[in-house]
């Protein structure tokens, strides 16, 4: 097994060469940074609470990620009788699944996250379990699903924040961020059209929402996920059973770009780590941050210890202790 020096550093020490009020405890919300996953801001964020249809984020990356065949599939009569919103799929009839994950995505249908966990996991019960394995592997410790379409159950819960994770974990995939993102879908199954609208009010009508997805049911009340972009900012924005949730992601992205700003914290060349070592930064590093921030910044650069001259190392940026993004360093020992 290969050791490493880990050596604490400041980039002022590098010698560079060349509010909202608190919600109800039945409600949550959280902003957090898409590209690091760090919390911005929020309120009760990680509470368990009901999530309804944001559900369907994992159920869509679960299956993308599981490189499940996306052929066609065989409706089974389970999934065609699927309770709540649907798409109309009928049992019997063969469907294409990539069509299936914006029926999913797009109008939330039920029958939908069925049809899918059907086809990639053998059955209901055995995609969900899939769900909560992917859950663990990507660290997402308050989240438990029982389905995969949202419908209610006591212990099917997750956080505001835990939710944000999903919605970053899942734009990470090509194929999620381009089915999540569509505006209009024109589906042919069995010899009919389909002509599906993104539910998601703000990805039709907002400049700055690249995709999301909408919930809701008795229990969760509205639910809602928005991933908003603006001038190479990126920012996920999550409330749980909130009423005017329209309202309230426009409010929160406006005030998230106003105060934060994309600073560089490590600017690409040429660093004098250690005696006798240089590394070479190939990109800068970029972090969002708010005024009076970067002093809760600290940098670790990792060194491998090998007999070759040259090697990879990385350069990781904290906040307050917890690590927000690691860039490759190029080490020279001269």
């Amino acid at each position: 097994m290969k050791r490493t020096i880990v050596i604490v550093l400041f980039v002022s020490l590098f010698s560079l060469i060349g509010g909202r009020n608190a919600a109800a405890a039945s409600s949550s919300w959280a902003v957090i940074d898409a590209e690091t996953g760090r919390l911005l801001k929020g309120a009760n964020e990680n509470v368990p609470l009901p999530i309804a249809s944001l559900t369907k984020i994992w159920t869509a990356f679960t299956l993308l990620e599981s490189n499940a065949p996306l052929g066609i599939t065989t409706i089974s009569s389970a999934a065609a009788s699927a309770e709540g919103s649907s798409i109309y799929l009928e049992q019997g009839m063969s469907a294409d699944v990539e069509g299936l994950l914006y029926g999913l995505m797009l109008r939330s249908g039920n029958d939908a996250a069925y049809a899918l966990a059907e086809h990639a996991g053998g059955s209901v019960e055995g995609f969900t379990d899939l769900m909560n394995e992917t859950a663990l592997y990507y660290g997402l410790k308050d989240t438990f699903f029982t389905n995969p379409s949202g419908l209610h159950d006591e212990q099917h819960l997750s956080t505001a924040y835990e939710t944000a994770l999903m919605l970053r974990y899942a734009m990470l995939n090509k194929k999620f961020r381009e089915v999540s993102s569509a505006v209009n879908y024109t589906y042919e199954m069995n010899g009919k059209t389909a002509h599906w609208q993104n539910k998601h009010r703000l990805v039709r009508s907002n400049e700055f929402a690249v995709a999301g997805k909408t919930g809701f049911t008795k229990a969760a009340g509205r639910t809602l996920a928005t991933y908003f972009e603006k001038e190479n900012k990126k920012i996920i924005v999550v409330t749980l059973n909130d009423g005017n949730d329209w309202n309230t992601h426009r409010q929160l992205a406006e005030e998230t770009f106003a105060t934060y700003d994309l600073k560089t914290v490590a600017k690409k060349g040429n660093y004098r780590i250690l005696p006798g070592i240089e590394g070479r930064l190939k990109k800068p590093i970029h972090v969002l941050l708010k005024k009076g921030e970067h002093k809760n910044l600290s940098h670790i650069v990792r060194i491998p210890r090998t007999e070759a001259k040259k090697s990879i190392g990385g350069w990781t940026v904290y906040y307050e202790d917890h690590p927000l993004l690691t860039a490759e360093i190029s080490l020279t020992e001269k």
